[in-house]
């Protein structure tokens, strides 16, 4: 009796501790039997070979057990897991913009310059020895309604030997030294988004090209050449969206007047070549340029058929680049040739050019962090001009010998420069015009931003580089989420 006692007196003392570990400490314990006492038997044990309740196999000698997978705690983290389980690295972003004009323009139907999402993929994957180049935007566009891809990268490069590079497809192309003004890039640039408020790497629009890279040449030099197949000009206001200066019509004109062009479209016929040939010397990157094609904006005009013409246009310019003052300086010349009008006495063809750049810019820390202020003088200085005037028609706004423009750039950083402010601006004393853009944007995340600006336009006249897109004026807000 004694030991039965004894065994009953350790099972209770064992299911009151069970007990008490699932109903937590806040329960009382059960009584603790005394000791002499007679207490109810405890239940049969189950008996030897029984069936057990069964327990989840062991995993097998030597492997891990795999645990869960762990949802994805944001959009991004999922995202991002979708993009690594692709075969091919994938990139982008998305955006939306919106930017009304803040003053009246009969000529336009829309008070908006800009109101569009935007969604850009990109990927850069190897094949083999070759490198493909993809990059296309998908895009909805409110103010014209069009709905539309843009293929902005669609290339393939590769290196034949150690000293040559090739890519031949659409790529967007740059040279030269100016800060938004150029001299010898003669690549197209896409001048309606940059008035309206799109991200400034829109103003490089893409060329189909071929371009063969050499470096190493004797003399420690480098050569760069690219063939474009067929004519790729400039995107300039046409009436469509922003309203220009018409000098056929010698008036401003918008959507009811459109610019007509008489296009180069032919293939192998109305080609360009580009060239660039450099070298570094110490800190300094000496550079010479040769271009052959056509005139990028319509500086032409036919009379017969009252459109406006792309001349034939050859260039040859040279650059230099480096420190200078404690900051970086830079110089760069062109040489415009006109083929088409050699004696500049056809006031319907621009007349050939000599154009020149200087540009200085530099932090001051002095003043403050993380600011930096780049100035600029520009000239462009007309050839035959007492030809031109000679033949200039009667009651057309005649364009002066020299056109000077100085640019300033300020930026400042702030808030662990998650926060940028800048103004970039032309002035013309020449033309009485000015361009204003003054940009500030801010970094959430890593992947989340928004911006606004204005694009202000200036002058006191209609018919001048700037003062013609006066009505253009506007503000704009952007955001974007990359990937």
């Amino acid at each position: 009796m004694k030991a039965l006692s004894a065994a009953t007196m350790l099972a209770a003392l064992l299911v009151a501790c069970a007990v008490g570990q699932r109903a937590g400490a806040a329960e009382e314990p059960p009584p603790l039997p005394i000791v002499g006492t007679e207490q109810p038997e405890a239940p049969p044990l189950p008996p030897m070979g029984g069936a057990e309740p069964e327990l989840p196999p062991l995993p097998p000698s030597g492997g891990t057990q795999t645990p869960p997978p762990q949802q994805p705690a944001t959009f991004s983290d999922f995202l991002d897991s979708q993009l690594e389980a692709l075969p091919f690295p994938l990139h982008g972003f998305w955006e939306a913009r919106v930017g009304p004009r803040y003053v009246e323009d009969s000529r336009q139907s829309s008070h908006y310059t800009l109101g569009e999402t935007r969604l850009q993929l990109k990927s850069n994957p190897y094949v083999g020895p070759f490198r493909l180049g993809l990059k296309a935007d998908f895009l909805y566009d409110a103010v014209t309604g069009d709905a539309l891809m843009e293929v902005r990268e669609a290339n393939v490069g590769f290196s034949p030997f150690s000293f040559m590079d090739v890519k031949a497809g659409r790529q967007v192309l740059t040279w030269g030294t100016g800060d938004l003004l150029f001299i010898n890039d003669l690549f197209p640039k896409d001048y309606i988004s940059f008035f309206i408020g799109r991200d400034v790497e829109y103003l490089k629009a893409p060329s189909d090209a071929l371009k063969v890279s050499l470096f190493g040449l004797p003399g420690d030099l480098n050569l760069d050449v690219v063939y474009v197949p067929v004519f790729n000009p400039d995107v300039f206001p046409t009436g469509k969206r922003l309203t220009y200066y018409n000098y056929l019509l010698r008036m401003r004109a918008g959507s009811s007047m459109r610019l007509r062009t008489i296009d180069r479209n032919e293939w192998f016929r109305d080609d360009e070549l580009h060239a660039r040939l450099y070298r570094n010397v110490g800190s300094y990157e000496l550079a010479a340029y040769g271009y052959r094609g056509y005139w990028k904006a319509p500086m032409g005009v036919n009379l017969v058929k009252g459109k406006f013409t792309f001349p034939r246009l050859n260039v040859y310019g040279a650059s230099v680049r480096g420190p200078a003052l404690g900051g970086i300086g830079n110089v760069e010349v062109g040489y415009y040739d006109s083929p088409d009008d050699p004696t500049g006495s056809n006031p319907n063809i621009a007349n050939s050019q000599v154009r020149f750049l200087v540009g200085y810019s530099r932090d001051l820390p002095q003043l403050t962090r993380d600011f930096t202020v780049g100035v600029q003088y520009y000239l462009e200085h007309m050839l035959d001009y007492g030809a031109l005037k000679r033949t200039w028609p009667a009651g057309l706004p005649r364009p002066d010998q020299d056109r000077h423009v100085l640019t300033l750039r300020m930026t400042k950083l702030l808030l662990n420069q998650d926060l940028n402010l800048g103004l970039f601006t032309y002035w013309s004393p020449s033309d009485h015009d000015a361009y204003l853009r003054p940009h500030a944007s801010y970094k959430i995340t890593d992947r989340w931003v928004v911006d606004g600006g204005a694009n202000v336009f200036l002058g006191q006249h209609t018919y001048t580089q700037f003062g013609q897109f006066k009505s253009n004026s506007n503000v704009y807000v952007g955001v974007r989420y990359s990937f």
